[in-house]
């Protein structure tokens, strides 16, 4: 009987201390981790509701607002620099990998034959570069892939993911990215997997924290719809962030200052970008 009541305060103080570990681990994200890879704070939902409800994946080289409902990351948020002249060029990995922190525990194959591509919402060209291997790996992880069609992931997100890596991380010194799916409220999902939705557009934030003229941040947005053909000037794209909050349902720099927010995201100013000098540009591959 002794020995019996020694195991089960032994069990109760193992319990206790994996509770304890878990909740450190967890302030420990939220307190000091998030933030730290989120400029102007971890994009929020504006209004509670299960579509936009997601759990904050914290990676090597970015976060992901990971939907379980979904199936897709609803949002991405990363930082660019200018890639070093001696970064190494890491090989593709050939496979896609499960995320062991989504429940619903999406893989490779449940793209397969669905007509739709793995779409990288972190690069894994400019990831992979600033970042090194582990968090090129981490690219490949499914909870940061969402269905797109060929011409856009092969062709339009393709040019924009050069245009952020290439031109501007380089122009302005720092370089914040948002990115993610846009849905209507007509929901479509794989034909080879119904855990994942097909989203109808995807959405790009870049914000350059010192940007402006006057050393003040400035923010660029687009949405591309699934239809593109994939060789349309990237310009045709551009909205205001005001719109794609609207579209989403989050609010995606919930630390900035009021004022300043409502004055940066209400901006749809490509010219301030010269994004004219990329728009036409042919993608890489």
């Amino acid at each position: 009987m002794a020995r019996r009541r020694t195991t089960t305060r032994l069990g109760t103080l193992l319990l206790l201390l994996a509770a304890l570990f878990a909740a450190g681990w967890y302030g420990h994200d939220v307190l000091h981790a998030h933030p730290a890879m989120a400029w102007h704070g971890v994009p929020q939902a504006q209004a509670w509701q299960p579509v936009t409800w997601t759990r904050v994946l914290r990676n090597n080289a970015f976060l992901v607002g990971w939907s379980d409902l979904r199936g897709n990351p609803l949002w991405v948020k990363y930082r660019l620099t200018a890639v070093p002249s001696d970064a190494p060029r890491l090989r593709r990995p050939p496979r896609f990998e499960r995320d062991w922190r989504a429940l619903n525990s999406i893989g490779h194959d449940d793209y397969s034959g669905s007509g739709y591509d793995r779409g990288h919402l972190a690069p894994n060209y400019a990831i992979s570069r600033l970042y090194g291997a582990q968090a090129q790996l981490q690219t490949f992880l499914m909870t940061n892939i969402t269905p797109q069609r060929p011409h856009l992931n092969q062709k339009a997100w393709q040019r924009l993911e050069e245009a952020e890596i290439d031109v501007f991380a380089p122009r302005y010194g720092e370089l914040w990215v948002i990115t993610g799916p846009v849905f209507d409220q007509d929901i479509q999902r794989l034909p080879s997997s119904t855990r994942v939705e097909v989203p109808d557009a995807f959405f790009k934030i870049l914000a350059a924290p010192g940007g402006g003229a006057d050393g003040r941040p400035k923010l660029l947005a687009f949405v591309v719809p699934q239809t593109v053909k994939g060789n349309e000037p990237l310009d045709r794209f551009v909205t205001s962030v005001d719109r794609v909050e609207e579209l989403t349902g989050f609010d995606f720099f919930p630390q900035m200052e009021p004022a300043l927010q409502a004055q940066l995201e209400a901006a749809v100013d490509p010219a301030a970008w010269r994004l004219d000098e990329v728009a036409h540009r042919p993608g890489r591959y």
